[in-house]
C-alpha cells in the first residue's frame, strides 16, 4: 500500500521553516501532498490561495514525490477524497504542540484511520512563522532568508505593486 501523507496549512507565505518540514517528510512518505488550505478565520492574507500554490509549486520543485494542491472544506473529508493516511504537522515550540494534539485527538476521533506525524522544526527555524514573515514585510524588513527565493520575489513584487 502507498504510503501517501498531507501537509495542510494556509503557507501565506511559505516560508524555509515549512521547506525543511516537506524535505523531512518526504523521506518518511511515498507521496507527501502538501495542501493549501482556504481558512474563512484568516481574514487578512497577503497572497490568494491560488498565488500560494504556485509558490508552494515553485519552491518544492526541487522534492521529486511532492504534489501541491489546494482545498476549501475539512481535513478529514480531503484525506478521506485522496486516500491519504497520515497528517504531518510541524511544531516550532510547546504552544505549537498544545495546539496540534487537540487538532490530531480531533480528528483520530473522527476519522480512527488517520495518523498524525509530528516533526520538530530545524531550530534554525524556530522562530520563523508566516504571520512574522508578513509582518516584516509589511514594515519593509528584509524577508530574504526566511523564505525560499521565489517567494521573496513575489513578496517585494506585491509591496511595489502597492506603493505605487
Amino acid at each position: 500500500m502507498k504510503r501517501i501523507a498531507v501537509c495542510s496549512g494556509s503557507f501565506d507565505p511559505v516560508t524555509n521553516g515549512h521547506i525543511d518540514i516537506f524535505e523531512r517528510a518526504s523521506k518518511m512518505f511515498d507521496e507527501l501532498v502538501v495542501c493549501v488550505f482556504f481558512n474563512p478565520s484568516k481574514s487578512k492574507c497577503m497572497f490568494k490561495v491560488e498565488e500560494r500554490a504556485k509558490m508552494l509549486k515553485e519552491s518544492t520543485k526541487h522534492i521529486k514525490n511532492v504534489r501541491v494542491t489546494t482545498y476549501s472544506g475539512l481535513l478529514n473529508e480531503f484525506c478521506e477524497e485522496n486516500g491519504i493516511n497520515f497528517v504531518v504537522r510541524g511544531l516550532r515550540a510547546f504552544a505549537d504542540f498544545e495546539y496540534e494534539l487537540q487538532r490530531a485527538l480531533l480528528l483520530k476521533s473522527i476519522n480512527k484511520n488517520l495518523e498524525t506525524v509530528f516533526i520538530m522544526t530545524n531550530p534554525q527555524f524556530s522562530y520563523v512563522s508566516s504571520s512574522g514573515v508578513r509582518e516584516l514585510a509589511e514594515f519593509g524588513g528584509k524577508v530574504k532568508d526566511l523564505v525560499p527565493k521565489y517567494v521573496a520575489k513575489k513578496i517585494a513584487d506585491k509591496f511595489k505593486e502597492e506603493t505605487k
